[in-house]
């Protein structure tokens, strides 16, 4: 019996991917990667819907690295999916070489996203994982060139499907045939690929090219604003994220809240200035009870080390102005 390990994201795709395997006789197990940009919550419930074993993989680090430089670039908002794929597969294939699996295999389907799921994408994609022999997409395989696994007897190409183009009409016609009762809707689960986070992304990068994996975790929590260049402010929109907030802290981030009013708190992280820290206070004291007092005091707290301000809640017109979109 072959043995295959395979990328799961817990979409339809990947999943069928994986069951046409096992239905056709291979010892598949998969593996989900986990980084700020996505998790892996629907590929356990996945997998488990699907008796198949699952491994789970943090990889922030070394993917937020490649996210800042991406060899073959974004696609329309900031996901480098052709270099996460290959990123991927690499990274699988060092657990295959390692656990004795025999190759690996994906969901892509060829045509389902013009410009990462093309012939010459997914060529490129195998190519700079390392293991361009090794890699199998079971959805498309008929109608790609023949890989050594099929040659060698691995799988079987006649039990291996064609499906091509955007249309799920057929992946959902094989999840009711083989009983595969609950997945998620298309789309989504990357936060690379949406518009508001690719803002916030964007904007921390061009001020912050150091940034680390919490800097990420920051940028998904409540509202965002630009002090400076050199400091920024993340704020709670509700007491989930007030608690995030303060669970984010590092000791050289500054918290802060008002003394006397309740209302969000709220994060500095970067190098901030007095200026910085003013201006902090100040759109905190707007999101407040405080909003219409003339003066309110701000609670600093940057490790063991508290402080306080007096602030002018800022106009919301020019709160408006910092907001990072």
């Amino acid at each position: 019996m072959s043995k295959a390990l395979g990328l799961l994201s817990g979409g339809l795709d990947s999943s069928l991917a994986a069951l046409t395997l096992k239905r056709q006789g291979v010892d598949v197990t998969c593996i989900s990667f986990v980084t700020p940009f996505f998790g892996s919550k629907k590929a356990e419930k996945a997998a488990a819907q699907m008796d198949i074993p699952l491994i789970v993989s943090d990889i922030g680090d070394i993917h937020l690295e490649m996210v800042k430089n991406p060899r073959y670039g974004y696609g329309k908002n900031m996901n480098p999916c052709i270099d996460c794929h290959a990123m991927m597969f690499r990274l699988a294939g060092e657990i295959m070489a390692s656990e004795g699996f025999d190759f690996l295999f994906s969901g892509e389907v060829l045509g389902q996203r013009p410009m990462s799921q093309n012939l010459t994408a997914l060529k490129t994609v195998a190519k700079y994982s390392g293991h361009p022999e090794r890699i199998l997409r079971p959805l498309s395989a008929r109608l790609l060139p023949i890989t050594p696994m099929e040659e060698q007897g691995l799988v079987d190409r006649e039990q291996l499907l064609d499906i091509q183009g955007r249309s799920r009409r057929r992946q959902e016609a094989l999840a009711r045939e083989w009983g595969l009762e609950e997945y998620p809707s298309s789309g989504g689960g990357c936060l690379l690929t949406e518009k508001s986070f690719s803002g916030r992304l964007r904007d921390l990068f061009e001020h912050q090219p150091e940034a680390t994996v919490t800097d990420v975790q920051i940028l998904k929590v409540g509202r965002q604003f630009r002090l400076s260049d050199h400091a920024k402010l993340a704020l709670g929109r509700n007491q989930s994220d007030n608690e995030a907030i303060k669970n984010l802290a590092r000791p050289g981030d500054t918290l802060l809240r008002a003394a006397n009013f309740s209302g969000p708190a709220g994060l500095i992280s970067g190098t901030p200035d007095a200026a910085d820290l003013a201006t902090a206070g100040a759109i905190l004291a707007s999101y407040g009870k405080g909003q219409n007092e003339p003066q309110v005091e701000i609670l600093l707290q940057q490790g063991e080390r508290e402080w306080t301000i007096s602030v002018a809640p800022m106009d919301r017109d020019q709160v408006a102005r910092l907001i990072v979109e």
